[in-house]
């Protein structure tokens, strides 16, 4: 039993069965053997060459420059196993500059001393990220729970738990499922502190605060939504005239302060409490300047400027270099065009292509419902599920906004489980003999079979609508089909066709020497002018091509559609879903 808003009771009559915890217990422990799999079978992709590397030099140096774009606590967390091993370490390349992207190179750096042991030691970084998607699962299935009843704790779990997005990142050192758990876990924990303000949740909400604020930048809105949404609650309450504790000001406090503390504990309090004027920042948003070679403040010599900034440094820091690459734009790739810039609804474009056709039934089916008949008050939304779409929207609407580049769905997967949640809501109305029931469980049977069927390639997942993951291509490229992954797919086909040589590859990523490192032997691939096309012959052979670069993606700045001429060829073979496999004859 919960209290809303409303001081209206809302009773889970229906007793839970005996086997529920079972059934939990088992949908959790099939997730974590996907993303075991799945860190075992998937090669690093680009920015996993980067973080690890990036996590040990935290732990041993206790600095935090490099990867300063995301807060540190994922790819610590992800160094930790490997600090134990032998895997050797080279800082030459590390630099610190108001832009500074030395990771990259001290990433390249990683793996080439390393060789092949390169893979093993990020199936250990990845093994123990694992716990961050537990927690999302946990927490889907709970806050379900005890909104709607235990058939929608099942539902909002299965859809987390089976999601091929959520598995994909799950099984990855980048922040992405971190982020997505802890910022679940702190929403969660702050609505179950309005319902019930005592001193214990007050400190679970500001550690919970803490801990997603070390994961993604993106959560430090919180400090501004958490207390928003308890005025909102305070509004509320005088606006029904309904008697109602008042919420202690003081806690609120505590839970703010605590989570600014336990971030600035995560970086050792480096750099915390510097004057605002005395950083060089780069975005023109901090700076004040286009491009300024060494750096700029524009708050420098104001009142501002002298504010010391209760932030860590560097977290202030990532967000201006993040800001400064979206102020600068790249190239950005939408259904078979390519522009610099992006387009405001990337995100629902990606969502409607990347999420399982039973998903999508689901949620619209859930989200129909509610609207429609919103005005009986058995449907109608209650103030407990504003904070499930206040966060989901906000996320949504942040993202979109930021139209520099669009390049990554990644970037919206925080916003997943809340929505998942307020889909599960469908399940408290449909009672025993319903004849929307079979329906209802049919789809969701049926994404998670969608979503099964492309393991262990999730992070290629594109539904069936589109074609699934071959037909992905032609509507996005880049981390949503093609990054890098397939490096150990590919090494798997080498092996087992030895008769298929000479062997030419070019591979997406920023790893110049992965071919090399996974123990094949190959040529590169020439490339095709673009101003003289008619100039290449292909000798005899064959070739992998990453399938950006089939579609002639643009990803760095000078980069040209060197090997679109491979889009004229039919592919006899594929490693996973990111390499195409051609035979060049006489």
């Amino acid at each position: 039993m919960i209290l809303n808003f409303q001081n209206e009771e809302i009773v889970n009559e229906e007793v839970p069965p005996n086997w529920l915890m079972l059934v939990v217990t088992l949908i959790i422990t099939i997730h974590i053997g996907i993303l075991v799999w799945l860190s075992c079978v998937n090669s690093p992709n680009i920015d996993e060459l980067a973080h690890l590397p990036s996590g040990i030099n935290h732990w041993e140096y206790g600095k935090f420059d490099l990867y300063r774009v995301n807060p540190p606590l994922v790819r610590m967390v992800a160094a930790a196993p490997v600090m134990l091993t032998d895997a050797v370490q080279d800082w030459s390349n590390w630099k610190d500059s108001p832009y500074s992207r030395s990771e990259f190179w001290v990433g390249k750096s990683f793996t080439k001393n390393n060789g092949f042991n390169t893979f093993w030691y990020f199936s250990l970084a990845r093994f123990a990220c694992i716990p961050f998607s537990v927690l999302g699962c946990v927490v889907s299935y709970r806050w379900a729970k005890e909104l709607y009843g235990w058939k929608s704790g099942l539902i909002a779990l299965s859809l987390y738990a089976f999601s091929p997005n959520l598995i994909a990142w799950g099984a990855s050192i980048t922040p992405d499922a971190g982020s997505t758990s802890t910022g679940l876990f702190a929403t969660w924990m702050f609505w179950k502190w309005l319902i019930k303000p005592t001193w214990k949740t007050t400190l679970w909400c500001g550690t919970a605060l803490g801990l997603a604020l070390l994961t993604k930048s993106t959560w430090i809105f919180f400090l501004i939504i958490f207390p928003t949404m308890w005025i909102g609650c305070q509004f509320w309450s005088q606006k029904s005239k309904i008697r109602q504790e008042k919420r202690p000001v003081r806690q609120i406090a505590v839970i703010l302060l605590l989570g600014i503390y336990i971030l600035n504990l995560g970086y050792g309090f480096e750099g915390s409490f510097t004057p605002l004027g005395n950083f060089q920042f780069v975005s023109k948003l901090l700076s004040g300047q286009e491009n300024p070679p060494h750096g700029a403040n524009r708050f420098t010599g104001t009142v501002l400027g002298a504010i010391p900034v209760p932030l860590p440094g560097n977290f202030l820091r990532g967000i201006d270099v993040q800001k400064y690459d979206f102020e600068r734009g790249k190239w950005s790739y939408l259904c078979g065009e390519q522009k610099r810039g992006g387009w405001w609804y990337y995100y629902i474009y990606g969502f409607l292509v990347k999420t399982p056709i039973g998903y999508l039934m689901l949620i619209f089916f859930s989200w129909l419902s509610a609207i429609l008949l919103s005005q009986k008050p058995e449907w109608r939304p209650s103030i407990n599920e504003w904070f499930l779409l206040v966060p989901a929207f906000f996320v949504l609407v942040l993202v979109s906004s930021q139209t520099g580049f669009n390049r990554y769905y990644r970037y919206v997967l925080p916003a997943l489980p809340f929505f998942f949640i307020f889909t599960s809501r469908i399940a408290k109305h449909l009672t025993k003999g319903s004849r929307l029931a079979p329906i209802f469980y049919g789809l969701l049977l049926l994404g998670i079979g969608e979503s099964i069927s492309v393991l262990p390639h999730s992070l290629s997942f594109f539904n069936v609508a589109v074609g699934g993951p071959l037909g992905g291509p032609r509507h996005l490229l880049d981390g949503n089909i093609d990054w890098g992954q397939d490096l150990l797919f590919l090494k798997k086909w080498y092996d087992n066709n030895p008769e298929c040589r000479p062997f030419h590859v070019t591979y997406f990523s920023d790893w110049d020497i992965a071919p090399e490192i996974a123990e094949i032997e190959s040529k590169k691939v020439p490339r095709q002018d673009p101003e003289a096309p008619d100039s290449l012959v292909l000798a005899p052979g064959w070739y992998a091509v990453s399938v950006n670069q089939v579609y002639g993606y643009h990803y760095f700045e000078n980069d040209k559609p060197f090997y679109e001429y491979f889009h004229n060829l039919k592919p006899v073979a594929r490693a996973g879903y990111s390499i195409y496999i051609y035979r060049v004859d006489e």
